[in-house]
């Protein structure tokens, strides 16, 4: 499926699901710098928009509510992230504006939140970077959960389609600096991998693997799944 035809259904899932305010807020569209951040950083880091709620209502916020830009929620994860569109610069914002939105995230973080911001410049001018900075964070947050579901399967599904981007082997290395965990870590992944064959060893050792490379027989199931 292509971004525009998985954005349709994906604000129209989120539209059923909605009532109230909530629903209104969303009636009205995203805005411009949500879109991008949608089409130019989510979709491409993780190919998929599931667990990503746009315009979250998060209750408990100071005994009331407040409205994210978007939330994800997957296997215990609580993260907030933030847009600061072309004209949220703290030069161009008065004293009690940017002290409130200080206030806000501090109550956020003391929800239970964890909450990442990003600017439009960036979201425009260095989506690579963004992309990044999300699939470390999501990485680095389930490799603590993979006892729970779907955590491990989420992990290793990204190294798959990371793997299929190199134009050579994948190492321990790679998954090391893609998801920032440690190399037991990285290493216990790729080992499971193999195992439920998604992953080949390459290179001539036999003793000790030290790349790998995708199983090209169940390369198009694996990649067709995400």
């Amino acid at each position: 499926m292509s971004f525009h035809s998985d954005y349709e259904r994906w604000l129209e899932i989120n539209l059923k699901s909605r009532e109230g305010e909530s629903r209104q807020r969303l009636e009205q569209g995203l805005g411009h710098a949500e879109k991008q951040f949608v089409e130019l950083v989510w979709y491409p880091a993780f190919k998929e928009l599931d667990g990503l709620y746009p315009e979250y209502e998060a209750s408990g916020f100071r005994d009331g509510t407040c409205y994210l830009d978007f939330a994800y929620l997957r296997d215990g994860l609580q993260l907030a992230i933030e847009l600061d569109g072309c004209r949220a610069h703290s030069t161009e914002m008065t004293r009690w504006p940017f002290s409130a939105s200080f206030m806000r995230q501090n109550h956020l973080v003391l929800d239970g939140w964890t909450v990442l911001r990003f600017s439009y410049d960036d979201i425009k001018d260095k989506p690579h970077m963004c992309q990044q900075l999300l699939q470390q964070f999501v990485g680095k947050s389930l490799i603590g959960k993979k006892h729970e579901s779907g955590a491990e399967e989420f992990l290793q599904l990204e190294i798959l389609k990371y793997s299929a981007c190199l134009d050579y082997p994948i190492r321990p290395s790679d998954v090391i600096a893609l998801l920032k965990v440690k190399k037991r870590d990285a290493q216990k992944l790729l080992h499971s991998m193999v195992q439920k064959q998604m992953l080949l060893p390459a290179g001539n050792g036999t003793k000790r693997i030290r790349c790998y490379k995708i199983n090209p027989e169940r390369q198009a199931a694996f990649l067709e799944s995400t």
